[in-house]
């Protein structure tokens, strides 16, 4: 590292050497990018660095349990890919986005309401799913979070603020489009991967939307946070990869909470505090800390129920314990009676492509740690499956 860098003043080489040693006990053997910037950050601009490192590129030690990849090639062994079809999905000079072609993109794109689903073609996808399942996988998430975790999920956030005497909700702004490439890249970067693999992951599972597609944005913040690279929503990876980098935001905000003697929890994009304290006072200090973190609160979806109201988190009322509203309870009992009565396609309304699986799930919800409700939804479901199986 000594003879990378050509100075001329004595003193300040030392003071240099002496600042690089300590940053770096061991030799960044796995980011010479990195080690550029941090030299650059002590007014010695890229030119003078004489050499890189002889050694290749490799991990020097991964931080989690997730498998090693020292370069590219790695990767790609890793995806079960070559290094020409590597480079295709990463799309790392944007071909991918510049295509007039629908047949040469990467993503599906649709419009609902404010959101932007961008969903990967199979291929894409199959690959995302292995950096999830290997990879990912692996990193640990905050406990405040409940959304996209093994194990947890809308009852165990909603069972988190049950019974309190106020809950105070608040939602996130376009929580995956505003988590950007560079976020993504510094949590592989963090987790051990040397930077041309960190790259290569990022580009994997971030996108830039294209042109075409942004002008039927419905308004111009938007189209802005959707022009730079961003975790597309619609893709297996954003879930986990939003939660990772929304790791700061949760640790401060479950500190900001246990300062007032509240409870704090997150859903995806939903905060929840919940307690006896003052939640009117907290609401400002929450806009400002997820601003800082990079997220931005919207106003207008800001509530504070106190438990003469009727406490909702996730469509589960938590003024007692967690449970279906009583009108949504009394609705599928409706249904599930039309579904035995009448048969299965008279009573899908909606035109669900596999009613009784859709049926079948809306009960599980419902009847969750509810035994009274379970009984009578499952003998109803009976039922419908009962009258399906005789009609065939």
């Amino acid at each position: 590292m000594l003879s990378a860098v050509r100075v001329v003043a004595p003193a300040r080489a030392r003071r240099l050497v002496d600042a690089v040693l300590q940053a770096y006990p061991r030799a960044p053997v796995d980011r010479p990018r990195e080690l550029s910037r941090f030299l650059a950050g002590f007014g010695v601009p890229r030119a003078v660095i004489r050499r890189r490192l002889v050694a290749p590129a490799r991990v020097v030690r991964m931080r989690w349990k997730a498998p090693r990849i020292d370069d590219l090639a790695g990767l790609a062994a890793f995806l079960e890919l070559d290094g020409g079809a590597l480079d295709w999905f990463a799309d790392r000079r944007e071909l991918n986005r510049q295509a007039r072609d629908e047949r040469l993109r990467h993503y599906r794109y649709a419009w609902l309401s404010h959101r932007l689903i961008e969903a990967p073609k199979p291929r894409l996808r199959a690959l995302q799913r292995r950096v999830l399942d290997e990879i990912l996988a692996t990193i640990p998430v905050h406990d405040a979070v409940h959304g996209f975790v093994p194990g947890r999920g809308t009852h165990t956030f909603a069972e988190r603020h049950a019974g309190q005497d106020v809950l105070l909700t608040m939602d996130l702004r376009a929580f995956f489009s505003s988590i950007t490439a560079a976020r993504i890249y510094g949590l592989f970067l963090g987790a051990g991967y040397p930077e041309t693999v960190a790259h290569a992951l990022t580009a994997l599972t971030t996108t830039r939307t294209p042109a075409r597609v942004l002008r039927s944005a419905p308004d111009p913040d938007l189209a802005a946070v959707l022009r730079r690279p961003h975790l597309p929503q619609g893709a297996p990876t954003s879930p986990a990869l939003a939660n990772l980098c929304a790791f700061r935001l949760d640790r401060r905000l479950t500190g900001l909470a246990e300062r007032f003697g509240l409870t704090y929890a997150r859903y995806a994009d939903d905060l929840a505090f919940s307690g006896t304290g003052p939640v009117d006072r907290l609401t400002p200090l929450v806009a400002h800390i997820a601003t800082e973190e990079g997220f931005r609160v919207r106003p207008d979806k800001t509530k504070v129920r106190h438990r003469s109201q009727r406490q909702s988190l996730t469509g589960l009322v938590v003024n007692e314990r967690p449970a279906v509203a009583r009108a949504d309870y009394d609705r599928l009992r409706a249904i599930l009676h039309d579904a035995a009565t009448h048969g299965l396609d008279a009573a899908n309304r909606d035109g669900h492509p596999d009613f009784l699986a859709h049926l079948t799930g809306r009960v599980a919800w419902a009847s969750h740690d509810h035994p009274s409700r379970a009984t009578k939804l499952r003998r109803l479901l009976n039922q419908v499956q009962s009258s399906h199986i005789v009609g065939r």
